[in-house]
């Protein structure tokens, strides 16, 4: 197994999860998760589907352990979950609000039955190798992500499918890539999964070779020294953390409490962002602004009283977090310059 580059100790450890699995009995299996799961005060949100389970979770060590005894050694999912792409991080504060087990009918939803990991996919590269397949000229390199993510950071020469949902990466294919003359393509996405179906989908379109970065940006990061990586900016992920860097460090990334988009320094030095209430991403969107304004007035009468707002936890921790951002992102350049 390749080693992790070195992380500050964080009182939160963070799972990351995919795999996908035969699980017809995905529904009896709900209730039983979710219990274990607040029984532990672990908090995120887990997808299970027939085609097997997503998602990404926080606790302490020691329950973020003991879930794990349960996926993957425990009588419920008995045994079919082995071998699930796995990627551990730390955040200095709880990333997620509350649990949730939602059932699904796919575990990332692309609408495409003739994209089926569980029969074939495409090539996997490890992190180690990835920067010498993507730097040869015959490979064509797409980024599967949505926009959002992408403007946060990508990798050197990536194609941007500039798409707002996963679905529509079908119409990028078949507006952009063509199996007659694209005769590589290598793909990447946050965590793996997306490339899972992704180069399913475009193998079942003629493809010939498809190849995709196994454990996506989050293993680069965690593996890759960043002396030697080839990916540009933050990796956005979906909690409060907003982003990561190399060595998984929680970045500088910020979310607009309005529309929920990342927001970069830059973002958050524009004439058109308030805090709270508006970014460049939505200032023509009025509705948001409306109801941003009016929670943000409704937090601060809540300190006024001594309250706590719903929400204001999550806004102050981010806040928190993000004034040791710096220092460890710092820390974890020179110990990775350290070897």
């Amino acid at each position: 197994m390749t080693s992790n580059l070195p992380q500050s100790a964080q009182p939160f450890k963070v799972m990351a999860i995919y795999k996908f699995a035969d699980l017809p009995d995905a529904e009896a299996l709900q209730p039983i998760l979710a219990k274990f799961c607040c029984s532990h005060a672990i908090k995120g949100t887990l997808i299970l589907a027939p085609e097997g389970i997503n998602g990404t979770v926080a606790g302490t060590d020691a329950d973020i352990d003991a879930l794990a005894d349960m996926l993957f050694a425990g009588p419920d999912f008995a045994g079919r979950l082995a071998g699930a792409e796995v990627k551990y991080s730390s955040a200095a504060e709880m990333p997620f609000l509350r649990m949730k087990v939602r059932l699904k009918p796919e575990i990332v939803t692309l609408r495409a039955p003739e994209a089926n990991p569980s029969k074939q996919v495409g090539t996997y590269v490890e992190p180690e190798n990835w920067n010498a397949l993507i730097e040869r000229n015959d490979v064509v390199l797409v980024d599967t992500r949505n926009d959002y993510e992408v403007g946060l950071g990508t990798f050197q020469r990536a194609l941007d499918p500039a798409t707002q949902t996963f679905t529509e990466f079908k119409d990028y294919v078949a507006q952009n890539l063509d199996p007659a003359r694209d005769k590589k393509v290598a793909m990447f996405c946050t965590g793996g999964i997306r490339c899972e179906k992704a180069s399913s989908y475009l193998l079942s379109q003629g493809f010939e070779e498809v190849f995709h970065l196994k454990g996506g940006i989050l293993k680069y990061l965690e593996v890759v020294p960043e002396a030697e990586s080839r990916f540009a900016g933050e990796c956005f992920v979906f909690d409060e953390r907003v982003s990561v860097g190399h060595g998984l460090v929680e970045g500088d990334a910020t979310l607009c409490r309005a529309c929920r988009h990342p927001l970069t320094a830059d973002d958050r030095a524009h004439e058109d962002y308030v805090e709270g209430v508006k970014c460049p991403h939505c200032v023509d969107d009025a509705a948001k602004h409306a109801a941003a304004t009016e929670r943000q007035k409704q937090m601060d009468l809540a300190r006024q009283r001594g309250g706590a707002h719903l929400g204001d936890d999550a806004v102050q921790a981010a806040k928190r977090a993000r004034a040791a951002k710096k220092a460890d992102a710092e820390a974890s350049r020179e110990r990775n310059k350290a070897g």
